[in-house]
């Protein structure tokens, strides 16, 4: 298996992407973040101090795929041309996050998407630490890729390859 962030001198470096080609591309990802059955009441009645915490949560996970590369160090800027930040109450004590990335070009948007997903559920853990200090923020991953050169990816079964 080769990594493409390090050169032939083993040293990290950011991959030149000048001549692949444009092509649209997509990335999925998921986290789950657990919490109390209260909490999670709390978050879906507007109930908490700090407000709206779906909301904000979504507007925080759009925000930090737009920063992706300013976070993550050998990530290319990007021109997103949709984020989009979703949630999904998986039981009483279960809020699932998803966030998908596009654009047109020559790089994929699988660290974006995570990147989103990522913040997004640090900034519900934020907005609700207040009332419920144990929450946990678990199985974070990419869930589908499509487009470039490797074509589509799908997570099968929560198992990896």
């Amino acid at each position: 298996m080769e990594l493409s962030h390090i050169n032939a001198a083993g040293e990290a470096n950011m991959v030149d992407v000048g001549a692949k080609e444009q092509t649209e591309r997509s990335a999925t990802a998921s986290g789950v973040v657990y919490m109390r059955p209260e909490t999670l009441q709390a978050i879906k009645s507007d109930g908490l101090a700090k407000g709206e915490v779906l909301a904000v949560a979504r507007v925080a996970g759009i925000q930090a795929a737009k920063k992706c590369s300013d976070l993550i160090p050998l990530c290319h800027p990007l021109a997103l041309t949709k984020v989009s930040v979703g949630f999904e109450e998986i039981s009483e004590r279960e809020l699932k996050v998803l966030a998908q990335a596009k654009l047109r070009g020559q790089t994929g948007v699988e660290m974006e998407a995570l990147t989103a997903v990522s913040i997004a559920c640090l900034t519900i853990y934020d907005m609700c630490k207040a009332v419920d200090k144990a929450m946990r923020i678990d199985s974070i991953a990419l869930e589908e890729k499509i487009g470039g050169k490797s074509g589509e990816w799908r997570r099968q079964d929560g198992v990896t390859d």
